[in-house]
This record gives C-alpha cells, structure tokens and sequence, in this order.
C-alpha cells in the first residue's frame, strides 16, 4: 500500500478580517466563492489523477472554511472521488463560533470528524478586540451544538499575551476554553504582523513586554498540563491520543499536498506553494517551487517542535556537551537516546536549535 499523504484544503475568503491575522484571505463575494469552489474542484481532481494517492488526513483551513455551509459535501465528494481516503482518515475543517446546527449536520454528512473552533478568548471585551465577529456566548453554543450532532474530536484556539493581559484575564480565558471539555488546544503566543490592523495601532495597544509575555506562555502551559493535556508541540496541547495527525505531518517532514493560494505542499522530497493570489489560482496557475525539503537540518528543526523530541544520532556529531549545559539551564530534556525542548526551552527554541545544529556553534 502507498505511503498516505496529508491533504491541505485552503478556504481564502473571511466575512470579516480580524485585527491581527496574516493569513490569506479575502473579502467574501458570493459569485467569487463559487467560481472559487468551482476552480477548487479541477485542482483536487487534477491532483487526484490516474495515480488515486492515498490520503489519511484532510485539513480544510482559511479564512474562513465555515462559510462553505452545505457546499462542504461537494467538496468533500471531489476529494474521495479523487483520492483514496483511508476508513480512519482525520478530516477537519475550521470554523468560526458563531454558527447553527445546519453547518454542523453538512460537516457530519461530508465526513468531517474534527472541528478546529476559532474561540481565542473567554471575554466579550477581548474578542472586540480581536476583531472577532463571537461572542463567549456563541462559542458555548457552537461547541455544544456540535456535540449534540455527534462530533468527538474538537480543538479550541487560544491567543495569548493580548493587549491590557496578565495572568489573571489569561487564567480566565484558559478557564473558559476548560469549560468547553475540548479534546485539543491550540495557543499562541500575539504576533504583530505587517499588513494587519494591529500593526497600523501597535503603538496604542498596550502589550505585555517579552517577559510578561513569556510568563504567560508558560503559566499556558502549566495549566493546561495540569488538566490532563499533553504539551506535545510549542503551541499544541492535547488530551491522550487527540493529537492534530495532520499537523503531526508537518513537523514530522511527511508528505502533504495544499491545494488553494498560499497553500504549500511537500512532496516526493520537493516543496512547492500556490502564490497568495486567489484570482490567479482561479486561472489555473502553477504552483511556485520552493526547493527541496526533509533534510538532517529541517527535521531536527521541526522535530524540536515536538514533545517527542529527536534522536541523538540525529546530529551527526556528538552533541553532549552543549545538552549538559543546555539541561542544567533547564531547557532541554535528554531520555535515552531522546532529546527534547522543555516548556522553558520552547520559549527560546530557534536559538537552541541553532546551537544544538552546528558543531562549532
């Protein structure tokens, strides 16, 4: 049997654009989407092809993929008249939470079986800051519809580190995401990134320093560890056996293919991207090369995202000497041949890599 891959589904269109995202997307034009959906549909048949990969994970992400409403199913048929998607395969979509039980029941038909929920805080007032279009009360609703139609695998954003935070709103936001008994937990650290409305207002926000920031990151971790969740990646937290397979490709240097603008894709040792141009994708452009991937270097890289850590022998050179140190800082954790970030070292974990990738760093 092939290797299977993970597939990638880019949505780029949002109602609204929240304040700090840089993700690709745009405005939602009702003729646009579906000459879009329509342009979607030839890439995934033409991807699928003769050779009918094997597919054991599906992410549909945005944007917003929620806006999908029942055209989720034709979507979905497309990619498993296309492919070969395995009995057991992860598919998730993501959804803003502030939707009705009809998305929900069109996800279920489609054969979604994970839902990725956009809450990213438990207050009203930070959410309006955000530029998020739900409220606390929405979320509650959104997540316990999903329940009630059936769903048993769901992830939760949180944002950390927000304008006018400290522990205590934080401690309550994570309170809050708690009290939703996801299965899965995403939090992130704010990033102010050029072209969004954050950047244009950096200077009237009031942002937790680097230090505060980082004592929010790991207070994040500490609660949510002591609720039962893995820390098993920088920004991921999940209860046993719920971890994100698909993401798991990513970091694990696995095949995956993205289909959409701004979607990347690893394949055959090859990376390779859709630009972020959705008309251009609509046109049938190509995707763009992106050099080569899944190198010594990209999977100590990556896989020092991960709990799981790397091996040793991994390195190529003999590396104790800069793990002694590193460990006595408190920062890395060395298990047999294993070698992993702690929460501390995930704070700082680029300049750890570096040094742990070079001999003569």
């Amino acid at each position: 049997m092939p290797e299977s891959i993970g597939l990638y589904i880019h949505i780029p269109f949002c109602a609204k654009k929240c304040r700090y995202c840089d993700f690709y997307s745009g405005c939602f034009h009702k003729k646009v989407f579906e000459s879009y959906l329509s342009a979607l549909a030839i890439s995934i048949k033409s991807w699928g092809g003769k050779a009918r990969r094997t597919v054991d994970t599906v992410y549909i992400g945005g944007g917003t993929p929620s806006l999908l409403g029942s055209e989720i199913i034709p979507v979905m048929l497309a990619v498993k008249e296309s492919f070969n998607v395995t009995p057991d395969a992860e598919i998730t979509v993501e959804c803003n939470p502030n939707l009705d039980y009809r998305f929900f029941e069109a996800a279920m038909s489609a054969g979604v079986n994970r839902l990725s929920f956009g809450v990213q805080a438990g207050d009203d007032g930070r959410l309006k800051t955000l530029g998020r279009t739900h409220t606390v009360a929405d979320a509650e609703k959104a997540v316990r519809t999903a329940r009630d139609i059936g769903f048993d695998n769901i992830s939760c954003d949180l944002m950390i580190a927000l304008p006018d935070s400290n522990a205590g709103t934080l401690t309550e936001d994570i309170d809050f995401i708690c009290s939703l008994s996801p299965e899965h937990v995403s939090a992130y650290i704010l990033k102010i990134e050029e072209k969004t409305s954050f950047f244009k207002l950096q200077k009237s926000l009031k942002l937790p320093d680097e230090d505060e920031a980082a004592n929010q990151y790991l207070l994040t971790c500490e609660e949510f560890e002591k609720r039962g969740f893995e820390h098993y990646e920088i920004s991921n937290f999940a209860k046993p056996g719920r971890e994100s397979r698909h993401n798991l490709k990513y970091w694990r240097c696995e095949e995956y293919l993205g289909l959409g603008p701004s979607a990347h894709s690893f394949l055959g040792g090859r990376r390779f991207y859709y630009p972020r141009d959705t008309k251009a994708f609509m046109n049938g452009c190509l995707p763009v090369p992106d050099g080569t991937g899944g190198d010594r270097e990209e999977k100590i890289m990556l896989g020092l995202r991960l709990s799981e850590g790397v091996s040793l022998s991994d390195f190529g050179f003999d590396v104790a000497a800069k793990t002694e140190r590193l460990q006595s800082a408190g920062l890395v954790r060395v298990s047999g041949d294993r070698l992993s970030l702690t929460d501390k070292g995930m704070l700082v974990s680029n300049s750890i890599i570096t040094e742990l990738l070079y001999e003569n760093v």
